[in-house]
């Protein structure tokens, strides 16, 4: 009997791990309106107002922009962006440099 328990449990434990999310973790940049090193306490201190699954923030003061890394199953840019705005932060996804053609 303790050997039919002691092979379930494992094959519980093993199920489990196959069928485990993938931590998908993506970096988004975000310009926003911060302008001092106030601006980047506040969200340095708030991150959990950010969204779940948060895994880094940056924030460059001098360029206005914040950087985070999130796991994307958890929450998404919009969501962030949200939350920056409930700390009284306006933000917009950062657009990538287009190479230019010569």
């Amino acid at each position: 009997m303790k050997r039919a328990i002691l092979t379930i449990c494992v094959a519980l434990v093993v199920a489990a791990t196959a069928f485990a999310k993938e931590k998908k973790l993506v970096t988004t940049c975000f310009n926003t309106d911060i302008h001092c090193d106030k601006c980047k306490e506040k969200i340095m201190n708030n991150i959990p107002v950010l969204g779940k699954g948060i895994e880094d923030v940056t924030v460059d003061v001098p360029s206005k922009v914040v950087c985070v890394t999130f796991n994307s199953a958890k929450t998404d840019n919009q969501r962030i962006i949200d939350g920056l705005g409930a700390l009284r932060v306006k933000a917009a996804i950062q657009e990538k440099d287009v190479p230019q053609n010569k």
